[in-house]
């Protein structure tokens, strides 16, 4: 295997749409200068291309440039050609080779919404990406897109079913709350711990209720044993917060309870919290196919949000995806597959410290690097 495998490989079967004629620039060079240029700083095509000429003589150890660096245009119409389902195929491919299959590891689904890829004048609604990340690893497992947030709902169980579920915690947001997919999460061999809000017919309801109910009875010997409690305190940056987590086990008259898949726990999490001087409060509720294990749930309830604080958060502020306004055919969708891609590639990285920011700036300046984040040694 040459040197060179170790990254080609993972996009070896990346079919390209193209006619014979338009095939001035190899689909490889477009896919490897994109994937080097997100690593390296660049956060659309214009950058692409520019990344390209700056890198040319580094580029053309890998690769035959007898045409030169593709034009930004170029990289924008065949990325946006691609078929999308290939691209995460290819991205599947590498993800193995790094995915954590151990029991218990931390598998938090969740929706974005490219707010620019909106486009009033030609009726397209802005892409919502839905993405599966692996807590501990800061890995992303995989992608679906759709066109607006309310179709999350259809995007969850393609998603769910390329993933290796087994041993795994699932945690998802309301919207994710269904019993067709806690069942799909459940038959992959996994647990989830799903919030409940009002979407259901009396579940929340249902669980509100039963907890008042224990709270009444709090000095009653039964549910006092029953229910299990951890609490915890933080302070940090000037805010303070108390967490209350209380799990209990789904009692037998809960209403339509054999509908959700193995459901074994109810829990309600507290936070009393300061926020610019004033407190607030919140109460959430969620159920479980995990037994009423108040530490483990609260961990996996509190876990959920790194997801939005280590994803999504960066995917924004690093990367720019909030900005990107590329909207023809596949663009945005495949661009925020090679974002993601970057973003996994970048903190699986351990041979640079220091922020994401500061790693791109450290591959660009310096190629060893980019060689080591993308295998090329």
């Amino acid at each position: 295997m040459s040197a060179t495998l170790s990254f080609f490989d993972h996009f070896a079967a990346l079919q390209d749409p193209r006619v014979e004629r338009t095939k001035y620039h190899p689909l490889r060079n477009i896919v490897f200068i994109a994937v080097c240029a997100l690593l390296s700083g660049a956060n659309d095509f214009v950058g692409m291309e520019k990344f390209g000429k700056s890198k040319q003589a580094w580029l053309a150890r890998f690769l035959d440039l007898s045409n030169g660096i593709p034009s930004h245009d170029t990289f924008g119409r065949v990325i946006g050609v691609l078929e999308p389902g290939q691209f995460v195929a290819c991205f599947q491919h590498w993800v193995d080779a790094f995915a954590d299959t151990e029991p218990g590891r931390h598998i938090a689904i969740d929706g974005k919404t490219n707010r620019a890829s909106l486009d009033r004048t030609l009726e397209q609604k802005p892409l919502h990406v839905v993405s599966a990340w692996a807590r501990e690893a800061n890995l992303v497992l995989g992608q679906v897109a759709v066109d607006e947030k309310s179709n999350e709902i259809t995007a969850i169980p393609p998603l769910l079913r390329m993933l290796e579920l087994s041993g795994a915690v699932v945690t998802l947001d309301a919207m994710g709350c269904q019993k067709e997919i806690a069942a799909e999460i459940r038959q992959g061999g996994g647990d989830y711990v799903l919030a409940v809000k009002g979407n259901h017919d009396h579940l929340e309801q249902d669980l509100i209720a039963h907890f008042a109910e224990l709270d009444a009875t709090a000095e009653a010997a039964g549910p006092r044993r029953q229910r299990r409690v951890m609490e915890s305190k933080d302070a940090d940056h000037g805010r303070e917060e108390y967490r209350r987590c209380e799990a209990v086990p789904v009692p037998l008259d809960l209403r339509d309870r054999e509908a959700w898949k193995d459901m074994q726990s109810l829990c309600r999490v507290t936070r009393v919290y300061t926020e610019r001087g004033q407190e607030k409060s919140e109460v959430r509720y969620f159920i479980s196919s995990l037994p009423a294990n108040a530490r483990r749930l609260g961990a996996a309830v509190r876990g959920h949000w790194s997801v939005e604080n280590n994803l999504h958060w960066v995917l924004d502020m690093t990367f720019a995806e909030d900005r990107s306004r590329a909207r023809r055919e596949h663009e945005q969708e495949n661009l925020a597959l090679l974002r993601r891609w970057a973003l996994s590639a970048l903190m699986q990285d351990e041979s640079m410290s220091g922020s994401l920011e500061k790693k791109r700036l450290m591959a660009g300046w310096n190629t060893d690097n980019l060689e080591k984040l993308l295998g090329l040694f």
